[in-house]
């Protein structure tokens, strides 16, 4: 019995073997394989979660830049950004990894920009020289 069950089932495959497919699909299923297959590189700023301290925000860029030079006057090796969110301005600075490295130097420039904050967000690895 179990070899007449063997020799119908390898008849059968015998005879599916030689069947021929058509496959019938739209062309855009190739655009759309070789659009999802595509290696993406990595990003190659390195940016971590961490700190910066924004020192003001105005709709006149002229007060950020001077904001600007007088932050970057009274500690050189901090590093400045502005930053366009229509219709306003903002000046961000600092790339700390705590929030206390950022609370430092917010109490170093209270009285220049009383107005000064400390945001979370991501930023740059900060520099060694410091």
């Amino acid at each position: 019995m179990k070899k007449v069950i063997l020799i119908t089932a390898l008849s059968v495959i015998s005879y599916l073997g030689n069947a021929q497919v058509t496959i019938v699909k739209d062309s855009r299923i190739d655009e759309l394989v070789r659009t999802q297959g595509q290696i993406i590189a990595p990003a190659t700023t390195q940016e971590i979660t961490g700190y910066r301290l924004q020192l003001a925000f105005d709709t006149n860029k002229s007060f950020i830049d001077e904001s600007r030079s007088k932050f970057a006057s009274m500690f050189p090796k901090v590093d400045t950004y502005v930053e366009f969110i229509a219709p306003h301005y903002f000046l961000k600075v600092g790339d700390f990894r705590t929030q206390l490295e950022a609370e430092r130097v917010k109490a170093a420039t209270v009285q220049q920009f009383p107005t000064g904050f400390v945001v979370k967000e991501k930023i740059n690895l900060p520099r060694i020289d410091q």
